[in-house]
């Protein structure tokens, strides 16, 4: 890729970061995008990336994001530190220049940390799931087997184990220390039980929760002043430390052809699910996810359902060209799909559809 596709892959993620809520996230981007130059290491490596930098390839300029609040949380530039949330904010030019101090002094820690893709395991997202397990657990009456597809570290997959208030609706554990209360539009969701039987996930990458370094790289990825979803995260691994997720390490079809067993399982309803991660897998995998979905679909009963519940990325919403995802749940038998809501990507906004 040329240097004008590296900076343009800034330009583009300070504009998502500033409508998503990050203004610092989205300053840090413009700085790059503008003043980024070969005459150190780490300015060489970024704008000759051999790759596809933008946000549906690599996503270089979190991962550029995500090393330099890891080095500001570690204390390891002060400057950085100084100069990061929830410290007072620097103007840009000084801003930039403990950024190039980073750069320069830290310069093997950055390459290394950018080597691979970010990893990100929004808790957040949780409500849009448990919103469609709600829509599910009020159709059938069936307990779930979750099988989650690009897990991280799994943190979703305890969605149970949080509170919720879906547009009045509560679910979850009241009693939870993870707390989440969406901005809601439209009906709420159906009151209903939802009962989890099994869960379990997958991630080309994953992030054990016992390992003690794993909270500290997600924490990373999260935009540095948004600190309620700072706080979200961590009190979201204290709960795995307790109840540690399932996640395989493997390749996200390859996993599901395994795991997902084409003979119905009587008395339960199986949930594949993902967010903000379909967009991440190959053309190939993709596929082949879709074609396992429609050979186990393809057996299911009354009595042994199955669903695909997904909240990805969807079409432009709006003046500004964000993109909202989409909650899109699809089941068997009859493999019908319908768009139950749309929301902000990290789950903070959810609009229902008037009807479901």
């Amino acid at each position: 890729m040329s240097e004008a596709a590296v900076r343009r892959a800034f330009d583009d993620q300070a504009r998502v970061c500033a409508g998503l809520g990050s203004p610092f996230t989205a300053r840090i981007c413009e700085l790059m995008a503008a003043r980024l130059d070969r005459s150190y290491l780490v300015g060489q490596r970024v704008l000759d990336w051999p790759g596809q930098p933008d946000a549906h390839g690599d996503a270089l300029p979190l991962r550029l994001c995500g090393a330099l609040h890891a080095l500001a949380r570690q204390g390891r530039v002060e400057a950085v530190t100084a100069a990061w949330p929830p410290s007072p904010q620097p103007d840009d030019d000084r801003l930039w220049t403990a950024i190039q101090l980073a750069f320069r002094h830290e310069a093997p820690f950055v390459l290394d940390w950018i080597k691979g893709p970010p990893q990100t395991n929004e808790v957040g997202r949780s409500a849009a799931l448990m919103t469609g397990l709600l829509v599910l657990a009020d159709r059938y009456g069936l307990p779930f087997e979750l099988y989650e597809l690009g897990s991280s570290a799994g943190l979703n997959l305890n969605l149970d184990r949080y509170a919720f208030n879906l547009g009045g609706v509560a679910a979850g554990d009241s009693a939870s220390p993870v707390k989440l209360v969406p901005e809601w539009i439209g009906t709420p969701p159906p009151g209903a039980a939802v009962r989890i039987a099994g869960r379990q996930g997958v991630d080309v990458d994953p992030l054990p929760t016992s390992d003690s370094t794993t909270g500290e790289r997600l924490m990373a990825y999260v935009w540095a002043d948004q600190r309620d979803r700072v706080q979200r995260l961590q009190a979201a691994l204290m709960i795995a430390q307790a109840a540690p997720p399932s996640v395989a390490r493997s390749d996200a079809a390859a996993w599901l052809e395994r795991v997902l067993d084409p003979n119905p399982a009587a008395g339960i309803c199986r949930v594949v699910m993902h967010t903000i991660a379909y967009q991440y897998f190959s053309a190939d995998s993709q596929a082949r996810v879709r074609a396992q979905l429609d050979r186990v679909g393809a057996r299911a009963t009354a009595e042994a359902r199955l669903a695909w519940l997904t909240y990805e990325g969807g079409k432009p919403v709006g003046a500004d060209g964000r993109r909202w995802a989409e909650l899109s749940l699809t089941t068997w038998p009859g493999g019908q799909t319908q768009v139950l809501a749309r929301g902000h990507p990290h789950g903070g906004l959810i609009e229902m559809r008037a009807t479901l």
